[in-house]
């Protein structure tokens, strides 16, 4: 499933050291890739962390791969 980053990741001075962040968090894209390559499933993320969404995630994974 094909997720707009544009609309969802976003960059801004002063937060996070300028790293893309989900917009209206500090939680950075590094943050739920590093969750997914230590073997976190989506429902883990989403549970922990209950404020993301599957798009959220979804965004993460294709920001890195267009950027």
């Amino acid at each position: 499933m094909a997720v707009n980053y544009h609309n969802i990741i976003k960059i801004e001075p002063g937060k996070r050291g300028g790293k893309p962040c989900i917009l209206g968090m500090r939680i950075t894209v590094y943050d739920v890739l590093s969750y997914l390559a230590s073997g976190m499933t989506y429902e883990e993320i989403l549970d922990d962390f209950p404020y993301l969404t599957p798009e959220d995630i979804l965004a993460c994974i294709n920001y890195i791969q267009f950027c």
